[in-house]
């Protein structure tokens, strides 16, 4: 069973926490037959944790979880905390394949999709 986790970092505003998880929400309706299972996870300030949020991937059935980072640029975060969290978890779980994928600013699309959501904004 396949499952994807988004990561992001976790707010005090609730609100924000809570538009990640109506991403998700909306992810697990568009992934079709891609992923089984579609979580959240927060780095900090928020729950579930990234350990927390793997185990509830595994707790639902998966043995392949893709950490995809929600974040726009490669900084400590990306390079340095979620895969030392990711690690922990594979090392409890080594029958369990838990990959990281790129994080969301390294994506192809992203500077078209910067675009579309400025252009709305523009001035004739």
């Amino acid at each position: 069973m396949k499952a994807l986790l988004i990561v992001a970092h976790g707010s005090r505003r609730e609100a924000s926490n809570e538009e990640v998880r109506a991403l998700t929400r909306d992810l697990a309706k568009a992934a079709g037959d891609a992923f089984d299972h579609v979580d959240c996870a927060f780095l900090e300030l928020a729950d579930p944790s990234i350990p927390d949020g793997i185990q509830h991937c595994i707790d639902a059935g998966a043995d392949q979880v893709v950490v995809v980072p929600y974040f726009l640029s490669a900084g400590r975060h990306v390079t340095e905390d979620i895969p030392a969290q990711v690690a922990l978890k594979q090392a409890e779980h080594p029958d369990v394949d838990i990959r990281i994928a790129a994080y969301i600013g390294s994506a192809p699309g992203i500077a078209d999709l910067l675009l579309d959501t400025a252009r709305p904004t523009w001035r004739a």
